[in-house]
């Protein structure tokens, strides 16, 4: 299948993008850290541009592509550690989620980690299956798998370079990690569990529609 063409519905989806960042980029709760994670934006949306181009993509992975940016877009802007989604869901909802789950933390770099195995998984699939064609289902999902945990990890380096070359409290305004010495398995577990989540659901809904 074919997936190359810019519909009127990706511009619409990639308008809406742009919409969030002009809003995240009003007043951030530090412009310098700020900056430093839409750099990883910047090259994010080359990239789905170049692939969409290149390799062609549902309208589904390019949407979740996009939806996954505007989620990490949204803790950029809040320092990840400071996102009041607790607060909005009290105000909203009278809901206390951290209270009710016995977080002690601002989970919400969790909650990106674990979108980006979520969401991500059909972008990666997509590239693999065009370079890759001959690989099975399970075999794909098994590579699709291992290739965000591989990812995650290497941003977790990153993490870490940049921890150690600069200053504490530079490095916890951009890493997030809240005290938790286990914050990077953490995350890469996350990440994990997302890309097994919709890689399931999707090999499954494959197998199943085979005559």
């Amino acid at each position: 299948m074919h997936y190359k063409k810019f519909t009127p519905k990706h511009h619409l989806v990639f308008f809406i993008f742009i919409m969030v960042l002009i809003l995240a980029s009003i007043k951030p709760l530090e412009y310098a850290s700020y900056g430093s994670h839409q750099l990883g934006t910047a090259l994010m949306l080359v990239f789905l541009i170049y692939i969409q181009k290149k390799v062609g993509l549902s309208f589904i992975a390019f949407s979740l592509y996009i939806g996954f940016l505007i989620i990490h877009i949204l803790g950029a802007h809040y320092l990840y550690s400071y996102v009041p989604y607790n607060e909005w869901l009290m105000h909203n909802f009278g809901i206390d989620l951290n209270a009710q789950m016995g977080w002690e933390r601002n989970m919400y770099d969790r909650l990106v980690h674990f979108a980006y195995g979520l969401l991500l998984y059909p972008f990666f699939l997509r590239i693999i299956q065009f370079y890759l064609p001959q690989l099975s289902e399970r075999v794909l999902f098994l590579i699709v798998v291992q290739f965000v945990m591989a990812t995650s990890l290497i941003y977790e380096w990153i993490e870490w370079l940049i921890a150690i070359n600069l200053s504490p409290e530079a490095a916890e305004n951009y890493n997030g990690q809240q005290g938790d010495i286990w914050d990077a398995h953490k995350d890469m577990l996350f990440a994990t569990l997302g890309s097994m989540i919709t890689g399931i659901v999707m090999l499954y809904r494959k197998l199943d529609s085979r005559p």
